[in-house]
């Protein structure tokens, strides 16, 4: 059997050897062959660099619209990937975890790339710093991609979501991808590379693929490039301290194996924590790095979690998951299931469900493929086996607990975990534990009986929520939507006059020039408006009556505007103010350019705030100037967003706020 072929520097790539074998999950058989011989990883990283440069010249929202196409692609494939799946012990539903999942993600990165990321080549991060009294000088933080390639190094568990849910938001970014899957299942991955390679959808030097050992890979690694590893925590401590990754400070996130747990309240549905401990230990045949593999319940209340969890665990089949009524299926290799079975034995405890050295595998050969019974373990929590060793596979160990501070101390001792479960009805319990939990976990679950049916699960991560963990889970982060997006970009912060600023950004910044001509900026399209095109009008004057008439029509009879007594009294005001609302009203009618034409809608304010009172008698003006201009892809109009600038006869801003339009393009 030929060996895979990996893609590599723009060409497929034959290795000249036979390989390393590759054995279907379930029958033993020889499915493949992997080799990474005669790869130049040198070549291969130049080759994303250089190739890079066409997709940094690309917006966030070019980039997010092929992202979109990709995913469309790829879930017209997906039948294929399941049935590769198979081989590797998946069942359906958990390949659908696997393949569905590292779509859904691309989509999700997709819709944040064009939701939250301007449609240009840079991002800028959080509001403009005065750094003098003047307000000439200023600073502001700029996001640019890395000019390197983003290596993944990925887990045999999940050959679909892991490659892609590095990839969308490395592509999102700007930054090209070499994807390097676990050998166990590289079969599969380099099946969904062909898939992406032959679409052609995204720019050639994006995505390149490396089947085998990673060889030399790291050491042509440059400040420039980044590794997201995941796999186990010793392989991760191993790359960590690769003398090119220490030297040149490479960047490198880790999503590390972790002792997950899941605690069963005082209070707790009982039906509802042997529902998910039961779903952990089995999908996927428990081999996901967010399984549950300490489960905390009440000493008072083990007899009754154990009869729940046993007589779930009693329904689950085991076996080929081609075979009717099947469930779970196998490991993924023999050496896996080894692996496992020593694990189980240094946690030690009670066997309460299964048989480590036996299982009837339904429409299989039980010994051939790498197939294993669900384990249910009762363990000593004072002991440090269960703390400290993971058994990567269909077991779980049912820990007793006595105190929430208890379970709290027991929690910590697993030194760093990827996520953990409170399945309360007790909110000042799910507090306690929450923060107690928090240092010590990268996602936490609340399940009760309010969300039990929407809720996504203990072990699913989700694109717009961080994935990672402290200490033994890795230390890093990934996906938690745009986070994951400026992991690969270059925070800088820039300083300069506001001029300097609004030019590099493009967005313009208080205290730059403004441009004010004889054409109202609402009636220019987005081909002819420019960043710092304003607008002045006014003033108008704010009558008594006119509060009086704002309060009886809206209703908004608050003291300070109909109570001359008791606003007097008040210490912001001194007397009676207009409503803050009816301000910004005055200031519409004062910037608005009535006739139809290249401005189609209002959609919004963001960032109101009223800084001075406005008292009957003073004269409003407003300036409205073009702060951000955004076209949107494949439709005929943009965003603007304008700053708005409400003051009153003495020049004193009395509001703030950012108006939202969408212009014609």
């Amino acid at each position: 059997m030929a060996a895979l072929r990996s893609y590599v520097s723009g060409a497929w790539h034959t290795p000249p050897d036979e390989g390393v074998p590759v054995h279907d999950a379930v029958t033993g058989e020889e499915v493949a062959r992997v080799s990474s011989t005669g790869v130049d990883f040198a070549a291969a990283l130049d080759h994303g660099r250089r190739r890079g440069r066409e997709l940094r010249a690309l917006t966030f929202h070019q980039r997010a619209a092929l992202l979109k196409t990709l995913a469309s692609h790829l879930n017209e494939h997906r039948d294929e990937l399941y049935a590769l799946s198979r081989r590797a012990g998946s069942t359906l539903a958990d390949a659908r975890i696997d393949v569905d999942g590292g779509i859904g993600t691309l989509f999700a990165y997709s819709s944040k790339g064009r939701r939250e990321l301007p449609n240009d080549t840079v991002h800028v991060d959080g509001d403009v710093e005065p750094l003098g009294k003047g307000g000439t000088f200023v600073g502001r933080h700029l996001m640019t991609p890395l000019h390197g390639v983003a290596v993944q190094i990925n887990a045999f568990n999940f050959p679909v979501w892991g490659p892609l849910e590095k990839l969308g938001p490395a592509f999102v970014a700007g930054m090209p991808s070499l994807i390097k899957p676990a050998g166990q299942t590289a079969y599969i991955t380099a099946r969904l590379v062909d898939l992406i390679v032959d679409s052609g959808i995204l720019p050639e030097g994006s995505v390149q693929l490396v089947c085998g050992d990673a060889g030399d890979l790291l050491s042509h690694l440059t400040e420039q490039d980044l590794v997201s590893f995941t796999g186990s925590a010793a392989t991760a401590r191993t790359l960590r301290a690769h003398p090119v990754i220490v030297e040149r400070a490479v960047r490198f996130n880790a999503e590390a194996d972790s002792l997950n747990c899941s605690i069963l309240g005082p209070d707790g549905d009982v039906e509802l924590y042997a529902k998910q401990l039961v779903t952990e230990m089995t999908a996927k045949a428990g081999q996901k790095c967010t399984a549950i593999r300490r489960a905390f319940v009440p000493r008072d209340r083990l007899e009754e979690v154990t009869a729940a969890v046993r007589e779930r665990l009693g329904r689950i089949v085991v076996g080929d998951p081609a075979a009717e009524g099947v469930r779970m299926g196998a490991l993924a290799s023999l050496r896996q299931r080894d692996e496992v079975r020593r694990a189980v034995k240094a946690i030690g405890g009670t066997v309460l469900f299964g048989d480590p050295g036996h299982v009837e595998a339904a429409g299989a050969d039980g010994e051939l493929g790498a197939f294993l019974s669900p384990l249910l373990l009762l363990g000593d929590p004072e002991r440090d086996e269960p703390h400290e060793v993971e058994a990567f596979g269909p077991v779980s160990t049912l820990l007793p607990y006595d105190t929430t501070e208890q379970v709290i101390e027991y929690a910590a001792r697993g030194r760093g975990s990827l996520v953990g479960s409170v399945v309360t009805e007790d909110e000042a319990f799910a507090r306690e534990v929450v923060l107690g939990l928090a240092p010590w976990h990268g996602r936490l679950l609340v399940l009760n009986r309010a969300d039990a049916k929407e809720s996504t699960g203990h072990g699913s991560p989700m694109p717009a929520l961080v994935h990672g963990g402290p200490g033994r889970a890795g230390g890093g982060e990934e996906l938690g939507g745009v986070r994951a997006v400026l992991h690969h970009m270059q925070r800088t912060a820039v300083q300069g006059s506001p001029d300097v600023l609004t030019a590099i950004t493009g967005r313009w910044t208080p205290g730059a020039r403004r441009s004010d001509d004889d054409v109202h900026p609402f009636r220019k399209n987005l081909a002819r408006l420019r960043v710092g095109d304003s607008v002045t009008a006014g003033p108008r004057a704010v009558t008594l009556a006119d509060v009086e008439h704002f309060a009886e029509f809206t209703g908004d009879t608050f003291y300070a505007h109909t109570d001359a007594e008791a606003a007097a009294a008040n210490p912001f005001f001194g007397g009676l103010v207009a409503h803050g609302y009816l301000v910004v009203s005055f200031a519409a009618g004062l910037f608005v350019s009535p006739e139809p034409g290249p401005v189609l809608a209002n959609y919004g304010l963001e960032n109101l705030r009223f800084l001075t009172p406005v008292k009957p008698g003073d004269e409003l003006t407003v300036t409205l100037t073009a702060k951000q201009i955004s076209p949107r892809e494949g439709a005929a109009y943009g965003e603007v967003r304008w700053d708005t600038d409400v003051t009153n006869q003495d020049g004193a801003s009395v509001a703030k706020y950012d108006v939202l339009t969408l212009v014609e393009k």
